[in-house]
């Protein structure tokens, strides 16, 4: 993927957002799409039988995906994209052959594998736009292959999944403790990737049993904040400084807020997903971790990797599914302290298809009131 791309979007962004813009009205003014709406219907010129069904939200980051999968950026297949000229309707050559590759992905599954996701664009292309055909021999001999498989199953010696989780709720207090937890409150700031997406505060808030609201501010400049709430039901994104500034949360972006709000109240960690399965032993870097993995609704993942000594948290991988494979989500947590008892991360990293960014905390609460209108629908302002 290019660089360069990669700290534009989060230069442009700090949002959980991906290549967002892209439904125009015939005077080139934003049009959001209406709740409930499937791409198909928001946006134009959207007519892949499999990408024009899937919600809003889903389809943006399924873009997201392709451009990650062949290496290319949103103008290389919609021209002056990233501009005040973008134009997102026209079929260019690229775009068309990005559909064929889609409706044979889906054809490919449909036929050899009974409809099961086992073939994705990123089976064949690895970010490249031309698939490689022959392995590099200092590929073969030297470097190892980091591609993991996406599902965890349980490995010969390891603990269960219930253990694992049984010995992070120990770890961050203990299972009393965090049943006391009521609400979170968290401030610090927020570093763009590269350090070119500029300096905000970031503010969380956060109220059992599920609903988390996060506000990254820029109070030095006039750039607008952004916001993503859930209300324990409903989720909202608004980003200003996309085109579509603020839509509703219907497909797996909407499972992936349910379960970061209700992560905010540890203690029900084992309720907050279905079907534990582990552990295994991954690596980041050159440490191993112990990794579980949960289900959640319309083939929602999350795999969770453990420190092995300390039971902590370290990171979490959630992914949602797309028609051409799985959309990831990963969030770093580091920096443990204790507040009241309880052990909380005060740095966290945040990574998506298109940019990252680093939220430093210089200050934690808990069990302070807040107002209810800070998980509803962000404000007009």
């Amino acid at each position: 993927m290019k660089l360069w791309w990669r700290i534009n979007l989060a230069v442009a962004g700090l949002a959980g957002v991906w290549l967002t813009g892209l439904a125009l009205s015939a005077q080139g003014r934003t049009v959001a799409p209406a709740t409930g709406q499937k791409a198909g219907e928001a946006f134009k010129n959207v007519t892949t039988s499999t990408l024009k069904e899937l919600s809003v939200d889903d389809f943006i980051a399924s873009m997201g995906l392709i451009s990650a999968n062949l290496g290319l950026d949103c103008a290389d297949c919609h021209p002056n994209a990233g501009t005040d000229r973008a134009d997102f309707v026209i079929d260019t050559p690229r775009k068309v052959t990005a559909r064929r590759m889609v409706e044979m992905v889906a054809g490919i599954n449909r036929t050899n594998f009974g409809g099961v996701q086992r073939v994705t664009c990123w089976t064949c292309h690895h970010g490249r736009i031309t698939p490689s055909t022959t392995i590099s021999l200092d590929a073969w001999y030297e470097a190892p292959n980091i591609e993991l498989d996406d599902t965890v199953r349980q490995e010969s010696g390891q603990p269960t999944a219930d253990q694992v989780l049984d010995k992070y709720i120990q770890a961050l207090g203990g299972a009393q403790r965090l049943a006391g937890l009521t609400s979170v409150v968290a401030t610090g700031n927020a570093l763009g990737y590269g350090d070119l997406g500029g300096n905000a505060d970031f503010t969380m808030f956060a109220k059992s049993p599920n609903q988390r609201a996060t506000l990254i501010t820029y109070k030095d400049t006039q750039r607008p904040a952004s916001i993503w709430a859930f209300d324990g039901r409903t989720g909202w994104i608004k980003t200003p400084r996309g085109l579509l500034g603020e839509y509703e949360l219907i497909g797996s972006e909407l499972d992936g807020a349910r379960l970061e709000a209700q992560l905010s109240f540890p203690g029900q960690i084992k309720q907050a997903l279905t079907n534990w399965r582990g552990a295994a032993i991954r690596s980041i870097g050159d440490r191993d971790f112990v990794v579980v993995q949960g289900s959640g609704p319309r083939g929602f993942l999350a795999t969770l990797y453990f420190d092995p000594a300390s039971g902590l948290l370290s990171r979490m991988v959630r992914y949602g599914p797309s028609p051409i494979g799985r959309m990831p989500t990963q969030i770093d947590y580091s920096d443990y302290r204790d507040v009241g008892g309880i052990k909380f991360p005060f740095e966290y990293k945040f990574m998506w298809l298109d940019g990252r960014y680093t939220a430093k905390l210089n200050k934690i609460e808990t069990n302070v009131a807040i107002d209810a209108t800070k998980f509803g629908r962000p404000s007009v302002k």
